[in-house]
Protein backbone atom coordinates (compact mmCIF):
# COMPACT_ATOMS: atom_id res chain seq x y z
CA UNK A 1 0.00 0.00 0.00
CA UNK A 2 3.00 2.29 0.91
CA UNK A 3 4.51 1.99 -2.43
CA UNK A 4 1.14 2.39 -4.02
CA UNK A 5 1.37 6.03 -2.67
CA UNK A 6 4.85 6.39 -3.10
CA UNK A 7 4.87 5.91 -6.85
CA UNK A 8 1.90 8.66 -7.01
CA UNK A 9 3.81 11.34 -5.39
CA UNK A 10 7.00 10.55 -7.38
CA UNK A 11 4.66 10.49 -11.02
CA UNK A 12 3.12 13.07 -9.56
CA UNK A 13 6.37 15.13 -9.10
CA UNK A 14 8.04 14.13 -12.42
CA UNK A 15 4.80 15.59 -14.20
CA UNK A 16 4.98 18.91 -12.36
CA UNK A 17 8.91 18.79 -13.03
CA UNK A 18 8.23 18.21 -16.57
CA UNK A 19 6.18 21.26 -17.57
CA UNK A 20 7.46 23.57 -14.96
CA UNK A 21 10.91 23.08 -13.39
CA UNK A 22 12.42 21.65 -16.50
CA UNK A 23 13.14 24.02 -19.66
CA UNK A 24 12.17 23.54 -22.72
CA UNK A 25 15.18 22.59 -25.47
CA UNK A 26 16.20 25.57 -27.24
CA UNK A 27 16.05 23.70 -30.64
CA UNK A 28 12.68 21.94 -30.28
CA UNK A 29 11.03 24.17 -28.01
CA UNK A 30 7.64 23.15 -25.52
CA UNK A 31 7.40 20.00 -27.50
CA UNK A 32 10.80 18.45 -26.28
CA UNK A 33 8.75 18.03 -22.92
CA UNK A 34 7.46 14.71 -24.28
CA UNK A 35 10.60 13.45 -24.05
CA UNK A 36 10.18 12.67 -20.32
CA UNK A 37 7.26 10.39 -21.41
CA UNK A 38 8.19 9.15 -24.82
CA UNK A 39 11.69 7.74 -23.97
CA UNK A 40 10.38 6.07 -20.45
CA UNK A 41 7.69 4.16 -21.64
CA UNK A 42 9.41 2.74 -24.64
CA UNK A 43 12.21 1.44 -22.33
CA UNK A 44 9.99 -0.37 -19.87
CA UNK A 45 7.80 -2.02 -23.18
CA UNK A 46 11.57 -3.22 -23.71
CA UNK A 47 11.94 -4.57 -20.44
CA UNK A 48 8.71 -6.42 -20.27
CA UNK A 49 9.18 -7.68 -22.79
CA UNK A 50 12.84 -8.98 -22.07
CA UNK A 51 11.17 -10.32 -18.57
CA UNK A 52 8.55 -11.94 -20.89
CA UNK A 53 11.46 -14.23 -22.14
CA UNK A 54 13.23 -14.74 -18.88
CA UNK A 55 10.17 -15.93 -17.55
CA UNK A 56 9.43 -18.48 -20.64
CA UNK A 57 12.97 -19.27 -20.38
CA UNK A 58 12.04 -20.43 -16.51
CA UNK A 59 8.93 -21.93 -17.45
CA UNK A 60 11.06 -24.65 -19.91
CA UNK A 61 13.43 -25.30 -17.66
CA UNK A 62 11.19 -25.87 -14.53
CA UNK A 63 7.39 -26.28 -15.90
CA UNK A 64 6.46 -23.84 -12.93
CA UNK A 65 2.89 -22.39 -13.67
CA UNK A 66 3.58 -19.71 -11.93
CA UNK A 67 5.88 -18.52 -14.21
CA UNK A 68 4.30 -18.79 -17.50
CA UNK A 69 1.69 -16.52 -15.90
CA UNK A 70 4.58 -14.10 -14.85
CA UNK A 71 5.88 -14.32 -18.45
CA UNK A 72 2.25 -13.24 -19.88
CA UNK A 73 1.83 -10.56 -17.47
CA UNK A 74 5.18 -9.20 -18.52
CA UNK A 75 4.15 -9.52 -21.93
CA UNK A 76 0.63 -7.27 -21.35
CA UNK A 77 2.87 -4.43 -19.44
CA UNK A 78 4.73 -4.64 -22.44
CA UNK A 79 2.21 -3.67 -24.97
CA UNK A 80 0.36 -1.05 -22.64
CA UNK A 81 3.16 0.49 -22.27
CA UNK A 82 4.35 0.05 -26.39
CA UNK A 83 0.81 2.14 -26.92
CA UNK A 84 1.31 4.77 -24.51
CA UNK A 85 5.23 5.13 -26.37
CA UNK A 86 3.82 4.96 -30.01
CA UNK A 87 0.58 7.70 -28.83
CA UNK A 88 3.14 10.08 -27.32
CA UNK A 89 5.37 9.52 -30.07
CA UNK A 90 2.60 10.36 -32.56
CA UNK A 91 2.17 13.82 -30.45
CA UNK A 92 5.90 14.27 -31.25
CA UNK A 93 5.57 13.37 -34.85
CA UNK A 94 2.59 15.72 -35.75
CA UNK A 95 3.83 18.76 -33.51
CA UNK A 96 7.52 18.21 -35.47
CA UNK A 97 7.05 16.66 -38.78
CA UNK A 98 3.35 17.66 -39.36
CA UNK A 99 1.77 14.27 -39.61
CA UNK A 100 0.58 11.74 -36.18
CA UNK A 101 2.13 8.92 -38.84
CA UNK A 102 4.97 9.27 -41.11
CA UNK A 103 5.92 4.95 -41.26
CA UNK A 104 9.37 6.48 -40.21
CA UNK A 105 11.52 3.46 -39.60
CA UNK A 106 10.47 3.79 -35.82
CA UNK A 107 7.41 4.17 -36.26
CA UNK A 108 7.22 1.09 -38.39
CA UNK A 109 9.52 -0.82 -36.28
CA UNK A 110 7.72 -0.69 -33.28
CA UNK A 111 4.56 -1.10 -35.00
CA UNK A 112 6.03 -4.61 -36.40
CA UNK A 113 6.95 -5.14 -32.43
CA UNK A 114 3.61 -4.22 -31.68
CA UNK A 115 1.80 -7.22 -33.62
CA UNK A 116 4.51 -9.72 -32.61
CA UNK A 117 3.87 -9.80 -29.12
CA UNK A 118 0.03 -9.19 -30.00
CA UNK A 119 0.44 -12.63 -31.85
CA UNK A 120 1.77 -13.95 -28.41
CA UNK A 121 -1.59 -12.92 -26.89
CA UNK A 122 -3.44 -14.56 -29.69
CA UNK A 123 -1.51 -17.98 -29.04
CA UNK A 124 -1.93 -17.94 -25.00
CA UNK A 125 -5.60 -17.31 -25.99
CA UNK A 126 -6.02 -19.98 -29.16
CA UNK A 127 -4.30 -22.84 -26.85
CA UNK A 128 -6.54 -24.35 -25.00
CA UNK A 129 -4.40 -27.35 -23.05
CA UNK A 130 -2.68 -24.92 -19.96
CA UNK A 131 0.39 -26.94 -20.65
CA UNK A 132 1.20 -26.94 -24.39
CA UNK A 133 0.17 -23.10 -24.22
CA UNK A 134 2.53 -22.77 -21.65
CA UNK A 135 5.50 -24.80 -23.67
CA UNK A 136 4.22 -22.89 -26.90
CA UNK A 137 4.10 -19.54 -25.72
CA UNK A 138 7.23 -19.82 -23.59
CA UNK A 139 9.20 -20.93 -26.86
CA UNK A 140 7.12 -18.44 -28.91
CA UNK A 141 8.57 -15.74 -25.65
CA UNK A 142 11.82 -16.28 -26.69
CA UNK A 143 11.95 -15.87 -29.84
CA UNK A 144 10.33 -12.78 -30.69
CA UNK A 145 12.59 -11.38 -27.84
CA UNK A 146 15.16 -11.78 -30.89
CA UNK A 147 13.44 -9.60 -32.36
CA UNK A 148 13.31 -6.53 -30.05
CA UNK A 149 16.67 -5.80 -30.32
CA UNK A 150 16.97 -5.77 -33.56
CA UNK A 151 13.35 -3.68 -34.25
CA UNK A 152 14.42 -1.25 -31.46
CA UNK A 153 18.08 -0.41 -31.81
CA UNK A 154 19.62 -2.02 -35.49
CA UNK A 155 17.44 -1.60 -38.20
CA UNK A 156 16.28 1.72 -37.77
CA UNK A 157 20.15 2.76 -37.46
CA UNK A 158 21.08 1.08 -40.77
CA UNK A 159 23.40 2.55 -43.24
CA UNK A 160 20.98 4.11 -46.28
CA UNK A 161 17.66 3.77 -43.99
CA UNK A 162 16.80 7.96 -43.66
CA UNK A 163 14.21 8.29 -41.01
CA UNK A 164 12.01 12.13 -39.76
CA UNK A 165 13.14 10.20 -35.91
CA UNK A 166 15.47 12.28 -34.04
CA UNK A 167 18.74 9.61 -33.91
CA UNK A 168 20.16 9.23 -30.76
CA UNK A 169 18.65 12.27 -29.15
CA UNK A 170 20.47 12.13 -25.51
CA UNK A 171 23.64 10.79 -26.42
CA UNK A 172 24.33 12.43 -29.06
CA UNK A 173 23.24 15.70 -27.07
CA UNK A 174 20.82 17.06 -29.92
CA UNK A 175 17.93 17.93 -27.22
CA UNK A 176 21.16 19.95 -25.43
CA UNK A 177 19.90 18.42 -21.95
CA UNK A 178 21.03 20.62 -18.74
CA UNK A 179 20.86 18.78 -15.52
CA UNK A 180 17.08 19.79 -14.64
CA UNK A 181 15.94 18.07 -17.81
CA UNK A 182 18.45 15.49 -17.75
CA UNK A 183 17.17 14.88 -13.48
CA UNK A 184 13.63 14.84 -14.33
CA UNK A 185 14.44 12.54 -17.66
CA UNK A 186 15.90 9.77 -15.13
CA UNK A 187 13.73 10.24 -12.40
CA UNK A 188 10.92 9.65 -14.77
CA UNK A 189 12.60 6.61 -16.07
CA UNK A 190 12.87 5.43 -12.54
CA UNK A 191 9.30 5.80 -11.90
CA UNK A 192 8.50 4.55 -15.03
CA UNK A 193 9.72 1.32 -14.27
CA UNK A 194 8.62 1.27 -10.41
CA UNK A 195 4.71 1.53 -11.81
CA UNK A 196 5.77 -1.26 -13.98
CA UNK A 197 7.49 -3.00 -10.77
CA UNK A 198 3.86 -2.61 -9.06
CA UNK A 199 1.61 -3.61 -11.84
CA UNK A 200 3.18 -6.82 -11.97
CA UNK A 201 3.47 -7.33 -8.42
CA UNK A 202 -0.35 -6.26 -8.46
CA UNK A 203 -1.41 -8.84 -11.07
CA UNK A 204 0.69 -11.29 -9.46
CA UNK A 205 -1.51 -11.52 -6.32
CA UNK A 206 -3.99 -11.84 -8.12
CA UNK A 207 -2.23 -15.13 -10.31
CA UNK A 208 -1.30 -16.78 -6.60
CA UNK A 209 -4.88 -16.23 -5.58
CA UNK A 210 -6.46 -18.06 -8.57
CA UNK A 211 -3.37 -20.59 -8.76
CA UNK A 212 -4.60 -21.42 -4.47
CA UNK A 213 -7.98 -21.80 -5.32
CA UNK A 214 -7.29 -23.95 -8.46
CA UNK A 215 -5.08 -25.85 -6.08
CA UNK A 216 -8.07 -26.09 -3.68
CA UNK A 217 -10.23 -27.45 -6.37
CA UNK A 218 -8.37 -30.23 -6.98
CA UNK A 219 -7.73 -31.30 -3.60
CA UNK A 220 -11.77 -31.37 -2.94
Amino acid sequence: MFIKYLLGIWMGAVCLAAFVWAPADATLGEISRIIFFHIPTAWVSVLGFLMCMVYGARYLRKRDEKADAAAAVWAEIGLLFIVVATVSGAIFAKATWGAYWSWDPRQTSIFVLFLIYMAYMALRSAVDDPERRASLSSVYSIIAFVTVPLLVFVIPRLPGIQGLHPNEAIISNKLNMDLRMLAVFMASLAGFTGVALWMFGLKMRLVGLRLSDKAGAKEV
